[in-house]
Parts: C-alpha cells; sequence; structure tokens
C-alpha cells in the first residue's frame, strides 16, 4: 500500500533537536537512511527540524516531515511555523501534538485543517486509547495517528511490548471510526522485533528517536528495525 511516495510499512525516523541530528549532523543521519532505502527498499520518512528542511530536502531524497507546525495561515505571526513555508521548504508532511509538543483538541483540528490546505500529510500523535478515538473523528482528519504513551518515549521498554493491548485497541478503534486513517506505533521502540510486534498488533509501521539518533552505530541501528518492517510487509494494511 502506498500513501503519497511512502511504501507502507514504513519506518519514521524522529531527529529531535538532539545534537546527534541538528544541521550537519542532521544531513550525516539522512545519508546513512537513504543509504538503507535504497539497499533494502525499505521505506522510510524522516522528521526534522524546521529549519533543516530546505537543505536536506535538497540533498537526500526520503520524505521529509517537519516536526511541529502551527496553526496560523499568512499575516502578521511572527516566530511561528507556517505549514505553507514548510510544504515550500521540501516537506511533504508533518507530526503534531507530540508527547513534547501537546496540542488541545481545537487548536490540533485547527492545524490539521491548515497542514492540509498546504498539501502536507498529517501524522497526529496520541497518548490514549481515548484521545486516539477523539482525533480519528476530527472533521479535518490525519492521515496517521501515532500511538505514543509518554512515559515509555526514550525509554528501553518498547510499547508494543509494555502494552500491547493499547496498540491493537486502538487499530481497531480508529478504524472503526475513520478506516482510512493510518496506524502508528512509538514509544521505546528499539529493535526489529518491537517493529514486528507492533505491526503484528495492527499498526504499518512505528515512529522511533533515540534507538537510532542516540545510537552508537546509527547505520547498523536503522538496517535492524526495517529488517522487522521486511519481516512484516505482508502483514501490514
Amino acid at each position: 500500500m502506498f500513501i503519497l511516495n511512502l511504501q507502507l510499512p514504513v519506518l519514521f525516523v524522529n531527529f529531535k533537536v538532539y545534537e546527534e541530528a541538528t544541521g550537519k549532523n542532521a544531513l550525516a543521519l539522512a545519508k546513512k537512511a537513504e543509504a538503507v532505502a535504497k539497499k533494502t527498499g525499505a521505506s522510510i520518512a524522516l522528521v526534522v527540524q524546521a529549519v533543516d528542511i530546505c537543505f536536506l530536502s535538497k540533498q537526500c531524497g526520503l520524505p521529509l516531515f517537519a516536526q511541529h507546525v502551527d496553526a496560523i495561515d499568512f499575516g502578521a505571526n511572527t516566530g511561528w511555523v507556517s505549514p505553507f513555508a514548510v510544504s515550500q521548504a521540501g516537506a511533504v508532511g508533518t507530526v503534531l501534538n507530540h508527547a513534547e509538543h501537546k496540542l488541545d483538541n481545537f487548536v490540533l483540528e485547527k492545524t490539521i485543517e491548515l497542514a492540509k490546505k498546504s498539501c502536507l500529510l498529517v501524522m497526529a500523535c496520541a497518548e490514549s486509547l481515548e484521545r486516539a478515538r477523539q482525533i480519528a473523528a476530527f472533521s479535518s482528519k490525519p492521515d496517521f495517528i501515532a500511538i505514543e504513551p509518554p512515559e515509555l518515549i526514550s525509554g528501553n521498554i518498547s510499547v508494543s511490548t509494555a502494552n500491547p493491548g493499547l496498540i491493537s485497541g486502538s487499530a481497531i478503534a480508529i478504524k472503526q471510526i475513520a478506516p482510512k486513517i493510518i496506524v502508528i506505533a512509538g514509544a521505546g521502540i528499539k529493535n526489529a522485533q518491537d517493529v514486528s510486534r507492533a505491526i503484528e498488533l495492527g499498526t504499518s509501521g512505528v515512529f522511533v528517536a533515540s534507538g537510532i539518533v542516540k545510537s552508537p552505530d546509527q547505520k547498523k541501528a536503522i538496517l535492524d528495525l526495517v529488517s522487522g518492517l521486511r519481516i512484516c510487509r505482508g502483514i501490514s494494511q
């Protein structure tokens, strides 16, 4: 299955604002991810800082998602991140409502609407089953919902191990409300087994940050994780 130029299942790599994934280091990591994608045929999308999008888009062929955009249009909005500007810089999508940048439902839905107006794909994060249901019921719907319990983010135990019922229950609930929304799992995912288990539980990919960015061998970490995608390519939605 494809959405835009993303084949499913997909690995989303969140660069956060880690030193290892900022500026020149962001490009180095992007090139490692791109080399893995070319070697394995895996689908990888990079979630990067807005300031890095333009130069990464010129030097890396992988899809880029902004880590956040704001609910603003053209006008006097100094200091905010414009969905249109992010799109023009080369991003194909944005993440919204990450645990480190939470939004209430009113602002989240408005931001989704404006991101869609700028032709961006949207992955909205949900910290619970109830929040996933609420987001799936929006009039302006995201393309992806990432299930990410905040207590497991950057930890050593994956959501697919610690709370498999949250993943499977969310996948079922989201599909009942909005069948076209693609479900992603995140938080604590570190290896191929975590990936394959998440997909077996009903997702179409995973959202990973420190397991790759903080790894002493980033390319090896990416190779390990995408091997879990390949195992499950026939299982995904």
